[in-house]
């Protein structure tokens, strides 16, 4: 595709993260490999184009851009449209730096999205599984760093790569969290007594130097450190959750942002005041906010049996 490095270039002069570029990137290769296995020029685009790239992108038989098949599995509507939403971006981009166009970023038309019930995991299901690593993890130190990471989460509605990120030097002694999160924005998170507890638990263990918060152990005996890396990754905490709410029977697809949306809900729940929420979870619109609060069903059935007008038994 012509003028992508220019544009991945701008991006990083205009401040973009690193992994904003890098998603950018990505998900332009994909078109750009369609473009290819279709023959079709870059200028000669048009709507008929996109409407096949969108079929493209709803087929089990599209690949990535190492010429791999992905996964027998049709991509979700959001999905599709973070695809169409890079490309409308690109071509914006060319029309403000003058540069040719084969079409107006208006015609990359979003598919329309699922409406999904909004779900998170009941109170206690998610307490049980922010304390599982320590009854599940054979190895006591990846158990009381793994717990650490669990309780933080829950306490702080950070998202993991804001937890897999943090140095020790961005929490003071009250436990406050300064945070540099999604598109650079900056904010305080604040963890609880209880997560706080954990946390020192974790670095009591720690003999290193390392700024980073959490690092992940390699070999038989995690407690020698001096086989670490540098930095723990989002995958292996992802695949930890998964694994704990397997094994704790959780039936509500859970996942480390469920614990953030858990966060927000059951502050919402509490009476939290919406804007509060909203500098907490570092959103920049209230209508985030709002939006992502989903009231629990069982929190729903209590307010239908308490308020509703023909509550009582009456004939």
């Amino acid at each position: 595709m012509p003028y992508l490095d220019d544009y991945l270039l701008n991006l990083q002069t205009n401040n973009y993260s690193d992994e904003t570029i890098y998603s950018y990137e990505r998900d332009l290769k994909v078109f750009e490999r369609f473009l290819s296995e279709s023959s079709i020029p870059f200028f000669k685009i048009n709507k008929l184009v996109i409407n096949q790239y969108k079929a493209y992108l709803n087929s089990i038989d599209r690949k990535t851009t190492e010429d791999q098949a992905r996964e027998q599995k049709k991509l979700q509507s959001r999905s599709i449209n973070r695809f169409l939403s890079s490309l409308r971006s690109f071509l914006k981009y060319l029309i403000e730096m003058d540069l040719p166009c084969p079409i107006s970023p208006e015609a990359v038309k979003l598919v329309r999205t699922e409406k999904k019930h909004g779900q998170v995991a009941e109170l206690n299901q998610l307490v049980k599984l922010i304390e599982s690593p320590s009854t599940l993890e054979n190895d006591q130190t990846v158990a009381i760093r793994n717990r650490a990471m669990l309780e933080m989460l829950f306490s702080t509605g950070m998202r993991i790569s804001e937890l897999t990120n943090l140095n020790r030097n961005q929490i003071d002694n009250s436990g406050r969290i300064f945070i540099r999160g999604k598109g650079k924005k900056e904010r305080f998170v604040y963890l609880t007594e209880r997560a706080y507890k954990h946390l020192n638990d974790y670095l009591n263990l720690r003999v290193d130097n390392l700024s980073a918060l959490f690092i992940p152990y390699r070999g038989k005996n995690s407690s020698n450190q001096s086989t670490y890396k540098r930095r723990i990754s989002t995958n292996y905490l992802q695949e930890r959750i998964k694994h704990y709410r397997e094994k704790l029977k959780i039936n509500v697809p859970t996942s480390a942002h469920s614990l953030r949306h858990g966060f927000a809900t059951y502050l919402a729940e509490s009476g939290a005041n919406p804007a509060a929420i909203q500098i907490l979870l570092g959103h920049e619109s209230l209508d985030t906010t709002t939006r992502y609060v989903h009231a629990s069903d069982k929190y729903a059935e209590d307010t239908h049996h308490k308020f509703h007008p023909l509550k009582k038994d009456q004939q």
